[in-house]
């Protein structure tokens, strides 16, 4: 039979957590601090004539290795960060790190919100569809079964 140690006899303790509340001898070294750089990082999407076997790598992985010595068609060059093309603001800093609501549509609090069609005067919601998602009426009709 176990015996049943009381809290007060005995005073359990785990090593590895003896000290995870105490405090700290040192000081942590500071945290460094990254200085944002205003600067464009220029891309350029690209041309690349490939075989049908790297083709289909490609579509598959998302990149390729290129043949060296390969010529490239350059189709547009953009900052990364701002998304806008080398000719309007080459030699400016970039914007992206300062302010990035281009990206968006502008300011989101001052656009104009959606229009909602109102429903035609006599209209009335229909109820939703029932669907049957378990039994065999499911099955029969292909919701509970995968698709091949």
């Amino acid at each position: 039979m176990p015996t049943v140690l009381d809290a007060s006899e005995q005073q359990l303790c785990f090593a590895p957590f003896a000290d995870l509340f105490a405090a700290a001898d040192e000081e942590p070294p500071p945290r460094e601090t990254v200085v944002s750089s205003t600067a464009h990082v220029w891309i350029v999407a690209a041309e690349i004539k490939v075989e049908d076997r790297v083709a289909k790598m490609a579509d598959f992985r998302g990149s390729f290795t290129a043949a060296s010595g390969t010529r490239v068609d350059a189709l547009e060059v953009y900052c990364r960060n701002c998304r806008r093309p080398y000719d309007r603001v080459a030699g400016t800093e970039c914007e992206a790190l300062v302010d990035n609501r281009h990206l968006i549509g502008g300011d989101q609090s001052v656009r104009a919100k959606r229009v909602i069609p109102a429903p035609p005067p006599h209209a009335r919601p229909l109820p939703p569809a029932v669907i049957q998602r378990r039994g065999i009426a499911a099955y029969v009709s292909g919701v509970s079964r995968p698709a091949r």
